[in-house]
């Protein structure tokens, strides 16, 4: 085995310790992923405004603004 397939054998190895280790890493506390409210824990003032694009194939591009 030459210093090209050893060094390439190292990367992929540490890329998979790598990969391990972050599987088993805590994580930090999220107030919305580790309960099931779905709600914001701070409230915003301003309003809430989305944008939508629909586009199909054959069909006219549409851009929706919803404010709320």
């Amino acid at each position: 085995m030459d210093w090209q397939q050893t060094v390439s054998l190292a990367v992929v190895a540490s890329t998979a310790v790598l990969l391990v280790g972050s599987k088993f890493r805590r994580r930090k506390f999220s107030f919305e992923r580790n309960t099931h409210c779905g709600c914001v824990a701070v409230q915003q003032s301003s309003p809430q405004s989305s944008i939508v694009f629909h586009a199909r194939k054959g069909q006219r591009p549409e851009v929706l603004v919803k404010m709320r």
